[in-house]
């Protein structure tokens, strides 16, 4: 039995879906224009397709899982269940409007026409704010529909914002963060659901590998509690005595939100000869 992987065939996720696939221990054989290939080291089938088509095959069954954008996701409303979120293709949805408006709140937006690829998101938005407007659905180059004279604003997706500077646009509102998510079929055996959670362990240890750092630094014995004290890894540090005396080395591992902050404390603590390494994978 294998695992049937629907994956963006081409565009923004597929180079992040491949190397988390590969990051994971997981070999794909994907010729140039291949719909599907398999698998060398795992039980897994890929299907490359359209993103805004994955959610579907998703919930026909076709695909068991999916790696998708959650603004696909949440526009399609298919019935599925979001597994786990990936950490990569990170950007938000946001409205924008011309540079030279001024934009207060989003009541700026009543009776005005906004161009969109994401009418349902956006009419969802609209309507929790209580805001009526016209919305105009188009399916590419967004951003040119105020210059056009199509539209008085537009929501688009945004991750520099260069695009948006290009074309006489600023960044108004954001109404939703997005990255890629992992989603899967609501109704599937328990071998299906047995083999989704040997790939999420894999994908968990690669994403928690990223976060965090291992560090070895040398510290004075007398300084060493205090030195302790500053390192929260996975339980407690490894402690080795050094060859000269008063001396110990301490081996950690640091979440990469903290670790600026906590190196800077530690070398005012004493620590000294401070060693960074990343981490490959991490099993916890």
């Amino acid at each position: 039995m294998k695992l049937k992987l629907a994956i963006q065939k081409s565009g923004r996720l597929y180079e992040d879906s491949i190397r988390l696939l590969k990051e994971c221990g997981i070999d794909i054989s994907n010729g140039v224009n291949k719909l599907k290939a398999d698998a060398t080291n795992f039980p897994l089938e890929v299907y490359f397709l359209r993103d805004d088509d994955i959610p579907q095959y998703v919930e026909d069954a076709v695909a068991d899982i999916g790696f998708v954008g959650e603004n696909v996701v949440y526009e399609k409303k298919k019935k599925v269940d979001v597994v786990e979120k990936l950490g990569f293709g990170k950007c938000r949805l946001s409205i924008a409007v011309r540079k030279g408006e001024e934009y207060g709140d989003v009541q700026y937006l009543a009776g005005k026409k906004i161009a969109t690829s994401y009418p349902v998101i956006l009419g969802d938005f609209l309507k929790s704010k209580h805001v009526e407007a016209d919305i105009h659905e188009i399916s590419g180059s967004v951003e040119i529909a105020p210059g056009i004279g199509l539209a008085d604003a537009i929501c688009d997706l945004v991750s520099s914002g260069s695009t948006l500077f290009m074309n006489g646009l600023k960044e108004a509102e954001t109404i939703l963060q997005s990255q890629a998510i992992l989603i899967k079929n609501k109704e599937l055996s328990d071998e299906k659901k047995q083999l989704i959670d040997r790939l999420l362990f894999r994908i968990q240890s690669v994403k928690k590998a990223k976060n965090n750092k291992y560090i070895l630094l040398n510290a004075p014995n007398e300084k060493l509690n205090e030195i302790i004290g500053l390192l929260p890894g996975m339980k407690s540090p490894t402690v080795l005595p050094l060859a000269e005396e008063g001396w110990s080395s301490v081996h950690s591992v640091l979440n990469e939100n903290d670790f600026w902050e906590i190196i800077e404390q530690l070398k005012a603590a004493g620590a000294q000869g401070i060693l960074v390494v990343p981490i490959e994978k991490m099993i916890v």
